[in-house]
C-alpha cells in the first residue's frame, strides 16, 4: 500500500464490553446506534464494526438485535456506510454466530484469526483487571469462512499477533480465501502484539508477502500490477492516536472508535462516535491522506454490495 491509497475510516461504534458509567456515549438501542452512525457518516466514516446489544445494554447474539440494529442503521444513513458484524466472542457456538450472518447478510464480517491470551493489566494494582483464553481454533474459523463465502460476506481478518497474519497463508492455499484480503492488526491487548510502529510495519509487510490469488485463480505473479491485500489498524486505548498516526503514514486505514478507545487525544472524553471520527479523520487529511469514500472503501476490499430489500427485489 501507498501514500496515495485513500484512508478507509472505519468505526468500531460499542463493542459489547463496555458500558455507560464508564463512556455514556456507548450506544444501546437501534435509535441510538442510528443516531451515532449518522454522527460517523458526517465526519467522514464508511465503515461501521457492530457488536448487537439488548435495549438495556447486555450483548446480544440473536437475530433479531442484529437486525434491529442494521435496520435502524440503514433507515438513518441508506448505503453511504459498510456494515461489519462481529463474530468474535467467548462460549457462543459457530452456528449461533452464523445464524445471524445468514438473516442479516451484512457486507463484511470481522474474523479472528488465532487464539491468545487476552488481558487488561494494572500496573497500580500489579494484577491482572481481566484475564481469559480467548479461543478462535482452525476449525472455527474454517466453517465461519465456509458461512461467508457461502452467503457472499467478505470476511475481515482481525489478527492480534504476527502469527494470527501467519495463518492467514495456508487458507489462501487451500482455496478457501479470494484476494484482496483486508486484515486489521489490533495492538495493545495484554497476550497480543505490543502496540508500536516497528511492529505494525513488520505485520504489514507479512501480509504483503501472501500471495495474491484473484477468484478467477490468476495471481500477482501472473498479472503483475494487479493488486494488493488490504490492512488497517486497531489500536487499544490510549495507544489508539499513535497506532493511527503509524498507519497513515506506512499507507493502511484506521479504525477508532467507542469499543476500542473513549479519549480523544486531549485526554477529553468524547461525546460521541463522531468526535473520534472527526479526529480520524483530520489526522488523515494531516498525513497527506485523502478518506475514502464508500464506493471507493468496498472496491479496494472487494465487498460484494448489499442485497436489495424485499420491497425493492419484489
Amino acid at each position: 500500500m501507498s501514500l496515495d491509497d485513500p484512508a478507509i475510516i472505519t468505526c468500531s461504534i460499542s463493542g459489547s464490553i463496555a458500558n455507560r458509567d464508564q463512556c455514556p456515549a456507548i450506544p444501546y438501542t437501534p435509535r441510538e446506534y442510528a443516531s451515532e452512525a449518522r454522527r460517523i457518516v458526517d465526519e467522514g466514516g464508511v465503515h461501521i464494526h457492530i457488536h448487537a446489544r439488548k435495549p438495556d445494554g447486555s450483548p446480544s447474539y440473536e437475530i433479531e438485535d442484529f437486525r434491529a440494529i442494521r435496520d435502524a442503521i440503514r433507515a438513518e444513513v441508506g448505503e453511504a456506510v459498510i456494515i461489519n458484524f462481529s463474530t468474535g466472542t467467548v462460549g457462543v457456538a459457530v452456528q449461533k454466530r452464523i445464524a445471524y450472518l445468514e438473516a442479516c447478510r451484512p457486507e463484511v464480517a470481522a474474523l479472528n484469526m488465532g487464539s491468545l491470551n487476552y488481558a487488561k493489566y494494572s500496573r497500580s494494582r500489579k494484577d491482572f483487571v481481566f484475564k481469559f483464553v480467548f479461543v478462535n481454533p482452525f476449525d472455527e474459523i474454517i466453517e465461519l469462512l465456509e458461512a461467508m463465502r457461502r452467503l457472499q460476506i467478505k470476511p475481515e481478518h482481525e489478527c492480534f499477533d504476527l502469527g494470527h497474519v501467519g495463518s492467514l497463508e495456508p487458507l489462501v492455499d487451500m482455496g478457501r480465501l479470494d484476494a484482496p484480503l483486508h486484515a486489521d492488526f489490533v495492538m495493545g491487548v495484554v497476550g497480543g502484539v505490543p502496540a508500536t510502529a516497528r511492529n505494525l510495519a513488520a505485520m504489514a509487510g507479512n501480509l504483503s508477502e501472501i500471495p495474491f490469488i484473484a477468484p478467477s485463480g490468476r495471481s500477482a505473479t501472473d498479472d503483475p500490477g494487479r493488486g494488493h491485500h488490504h490492512w488497517g489498524v486497531i489500536g487499544i486505548g490510549r495507544d489508539q492516536w499513535r497506532m493511527v498516526a503509524a498507519a497513515l503514514t506506512l499507507g493502511g486505514s484506521i479504525r477508532v472508535g467507542l469499543e476500542d478507545n473513549f479519549y480523544l487525544p486531549s485526554g477529553e472524553m468524547a461525546r460521541s462516535n463522531g468526535d473520534l471520527i472527526a479526529k480520524a479523520r483530520q489526522m488523515a487529511q494531516d498525513a497527506g491522506r485523502r478518506p475514502a469514500t464508500q464506493g471507493e472503501a468496498r472496491a479496494v476490499r472487494g465487498i460484494v454490495p448489499p442485497p436489495p430489500a424485499a420491497s425493492e427485489a419484489a
